[in-house]
């Protein structure tokens, strides 16, 4: 169906589901994707500031204010070096969460830096900033799974997640069928070439397709989001 209106949690099923789970206390798992029309989240040399408009950022921030915890991997990390905190709405700042397991992406991130939670998936370092939670893995080579990543986040506490980036994360955790939920903010361009969204394994049949329930939200700024319930 398609929603029109503000975007609130009235019009945005996932922030109204975000709302149910803080309230009751169920865990709840959302990600969310920035992407063209043709599914491209940057060009070849890696340029994706901004993709997306104003409001579609604002979508956001409005689901980082609405979750306990934000999640990036190391990739994400080194080339955007986010804040993860909420300034474009009124909320809190969520705790910010980094896979990354063998460090690539260093200490001096702005995400791991000043005040709120902050928590490591991987191996600590010795210029972690003060503060900083780290959760080694079982072993050096051993892979973080999804479902082993929010274990450990229930288990402090965090229990409402986003999943922001990038888009070697949401796919894992898309394909672990870790994902509740996952909004797509679509862009009005058409990029042509570079990294794509999704990359799932590889189906033989479209009867194997994800087909979750969509709700469209059209955006005044041109941006699209498809807020796809993936439990349906």
């Amino acid at each position: 169906m398609v929603a029109d209106g503000p975007v609130d949690g009235a019009v945005l099923e996932s922030l109204a589901a975000l709302a149910v789970a803080r309230a009751t206390g169920a865990p709840l798992v959302v990600a969310q994707i920035g992407q063209s029309i043709d599914g491209r989240i940057a060009t070849p040399s890696g340029h994706s500031h901004y993709i997306n408009g104003p409001d579609a950022i604002g979508v956001l921030h409005q689901l980082r204010a609405n979750v306990d915890a934000v999640v990036v991997g190391a990739g994400t990390a080194q080339a955007d070096d986010p804040q993860l905190t909420v300034r474009h709405c009124i909320g809190r700042d969520p705790a910010r969460v980094l896979i990354d397991r063998r460090r690539r992406a260093g200490a001096g991130l702005r995400m791991l830096a000043g005040p709120g939670r902050r928590i490591v998936f991987g191996a600590a370092a010795p210029d972690d900033p003060e503060g900083v939670e780290v959760i080694p893995p079982a072993a050096v080579d051993a892979p973080l799974e999804p479902a082993a990543i929010l274990a450990a986040l229930a288990a402090r506490g965090l229990r409402q997640v986003l999943v922001e980036g990038g888009a070697a994360t949401v796919s894992a955790f898309l394909a672990a069928g870790a994902l509740d939920r996952l909004c797509v903010l679509v862009a009005p361009m058409l990029i042509g070439s570079g990294p794509i969204g999704v990359d799932l394994p590889g189906i033989d049949r479209l009867d194997d397709a994800l087909r979750p329930r969509v709700t469209v939200l059209p955006l005044p700024g041109g941006d699209v989001v498809f807020d796809c319930d993936l439990r349906s």
